[in-house]
C-alpha cells in the first residue's frame, strides 16, 4: 500500500473485490455523484456490487472518504454498517436520506457534515484533485453495534479488529479555480 493510503496504519487485511456501473476505478466522478452545492451534483450515490469476500464474513461495513480535503483529517461522505453477508451490491441512489434502499438491518451514519446519506464530492476550486476512497469492509461478526448517530470514525475504530478483508475503488474530483 502506498503511503498516502488511508489504510496503510491498520491491520493488514485481505483483498477482495469492488466495482460500479456508476464510476470506475481511479476514474473522475460523474457529475451526479458530485455534491448538490455545484453544478450539475446531486448527491446520488454510487452503484457498487462486491464479490470474493472472505471465508467468514459475517457482514459488511461501507465508507466513502476523501483523505485529500483540507481538514487535516479528511472527510467522510458515506458510511454505511451492519450490511448482511448475503448482500452484494447496493442500487445507484440508495445513499439518499430516506434509506429505503438500504438492506434490511442495515443502516447509514452521519457524514461530515452531520447527514445520514451519501454527500457527493466538493472539493474546493483550485485545490487539486481529490481521492476518494469507496470501500466494502468485510467484517467478522454481524452486527458493529455502532449507534447509528455515531461518526464514521467510530465505526472505523469499531471495525478495526474485525476486519477479514477491504474491497477498494477510488474515484476522483476536481473543481477548477
Amino acid at each position: 500500500m502506498p503511503a498516502d493510503d488511508p489504510f496503510a496504519r491498520l491491520p493488514q487485511a485481505a483483498a477482495f473485490t469492488v466495482t460500479s456501473t456508476t464510476v470506475t476505478d481511479g476514474a473522475a466522478w460523474p457529475p451526479e455523484q458530485h455534491s448538490s452545492v455545484l453544478p450539475g451534483g446531486k448527491d446520488i450515490s454510487p452503484q457498487l456490487s462486491w464479490s470474493g469476500a472472505p471465508e467468514g464474513t459475517q457482514s459488511y461495513a461501507l465508507t466513502v472518504y476523501d483523505p485529500d480535503a483540507p481538514t487535516g483529517s479528511g472527510f467522510w461522505h458515506w458510511a454505511v454498517a451492519d450490511i448482511p453477508a448475503t448482500v452484494t451490491d447496493l442500487p445507484e441512489g440508495a445513499g439518499d436520506d430516506t434509506g429505503s434502499h438500504m438492506p434490511e438491518g442495515a443502516y447509514q451514519l452521519p457524514n461530515d457534515a452531520r447527514s445520514a446519506r451519501y454527500l457527493g464530492a466538493a472539493p474546493p476550486a483550485g485545490h487539486g484533485p481529490h481521492r476518494y476512497f469507496v470501500v466494502v469492509h468485510a467484517l467478522d461478526i454481524p452486527s458493529t453495534g455502532v449507534p447509528a448517530d455515531a461518526t464514521p470514525a467510530v465505526l472505523g475504530f469499531t471495525m478495526a479488529g474485525h476486519t477479514l478483508g477491504r474491497a477498494v475503488l477510488i474515484a476522483t474530483a476536481e473543481t477548477p479555480a
